[in-house]
């Protein structure tokens, strides 16, 4: 199975992501926009596993919970991976608890040591990514100017009251993602 564990977003956000892509498709047309069922907070990609690693994630998203309250974080401004000037990915980053993403996130890395399972290093920013572009695409001055102008509109904050556990399967090229299990926050 091809497993990874993320903050959903809830329904009723929904639209105001969708509302940023379609300015972001507006602005750039060969964006390939992220599937709004898709759209969420990674806290950790494990890849594929054999399904009997399952339970062991459960625990560790389970214990990454333990005394974490529900908590908010709003959309806040547009960036890219791997850099704004030419990227790849755009996403929107997030202000509000991230503390508290941060901490959920350095306890599951913990817990994946223990597994003996591969970590990302790299510096961890929360995001939700929004669309794909074609690695040559540059992200002119004026963008970026429309990229602030997008993301000035106020952003009803997003309730974050639950960890998940994701399965990823492939489908027709694309990805399905299927919830395998949900830790409620306190």
């Amino acid at each position: 199975m091809r497993f990874f564990i993320a903050l959903e977003i809830p329904k009723e956000n929904l639209p105001a992501f969708q509302s940023i892509q379609h300015s972001l498709h507006t602005l750039i047309p060969q964006a390939r926009l992220t599937d709004l069922d898709k759209i969420h907070l990674t806290l950790a990609f494990i890849g594929e596993q054999p399904e009997e690693l399952k339970g062991d994630l459960i625990k560790v998203i389970t214990d990454a919970a333990q005394g974490i309250p529900a908590f908010q974080v709003t959309p806040a401004y547009l960036d890219g991976f791997p850099e704004i000037h030419h990227p790849q990915i755009l996403w929107v980053g997030v202000k509000g608890d991230i503390d508290k993403i941060h901490l959920i996130r350095e306890r599951i890395k913990d817990g994946l040591e223990t597994l003996h399972l591969p970590v990302d290093e790299r510096r961890f920013v929360p995001h939700i990514s929004l669309a794909k572009l074609n690695r040559l695409f540059k992200i002119s001055h004026s963008l970026e100017v429309s990229f602030e102008r997008i993301m000035s509109a106020p952003f009803t904050p997003v309730q974050i009251t639950s960890i998940k556990l994701f399965e990823s399967t492939p489908e027709n090229g694309l990805h399905t993602h299927n919830t395998l299990a949900e830790i409620k926050l306190i």
